[in-house]
């Protein structure tokens, strides 16, 4: 807060209360994770998000894994605003999923919320180990492979010069 020339005091004073903090914490956090999301590629999505780089950069990752669990005891407006940024990035995330599989809208969102709800998942997971544990990149590892074979033949292909491994870049979220 120092860097941005605010002492706490002066920070909180902006909110009328810690709900309305986290809610827009939340809704700036789902906003660029929509951002960051518009025209990527599913199969990339998901390595990138299941990546240990994203893993570890927990103070600029993603809203939904790091504040998910304190949003389900928050009151309903911050939960709101959770869903509102989830409707977002399943709309998103859908439209691309759609118009590259040619699946119709329903089914579209089904697999998104599917593939949104095991990689946050699998994020909080891994983040529940220690960072070097064998069990937290195994994690990421088995989850992104399982996602990759639901997205088809062409998502698990691997491209020459690329790793797509645990160490793959990751675009914060």
């Amino acid at each position: 807060m120092g860097a941005a020339g605010f002492t706490h005091g002066g920070f909180y004073k902006h909110f009328s209360s810690k709900a309305d903090l986290m809610a827009e914490s939340a809704a700036c956090g789902m906003a660029q994770t929509v951002a960051l999301s518009a025209g990527v590629d599913a199969s990339e999505f998901v390595r990138l998000y299941l990546a240990r780089e994203h893993r570890d950069s927990r103070a600029t990752g993603c809203t939904m894994a790091a504040l998910g669990g304190d949003a389900a005891r928050q009151p309903e407006a911050v939960r709101a605003t959770f869903a509102d940024g989830i409707e977002r990035l399943l709309a998103a995330l859908s439209q691309e999923r759609g118009s590259s599989d040619g699946a119709d809208s329903a089914e579209a969102r089904a697999n998104c919320l599917d593939i949104m709800a095991h990689a946050v998942g699998a994020i909080v997971l891994s983040r529940a180990c220690p960072d070097d544990s064998p069990l937290a990149d195994e994690i990421l590892t088995v989850c992104r492979d399982k996602i990759l074979a639901t997205l088809g033949p062409s998502a698990t292909a691997r491209e020459p010069g690329r790793n797509h491994g645990n160490d793959s870049p990751a675009k914060s979220n």
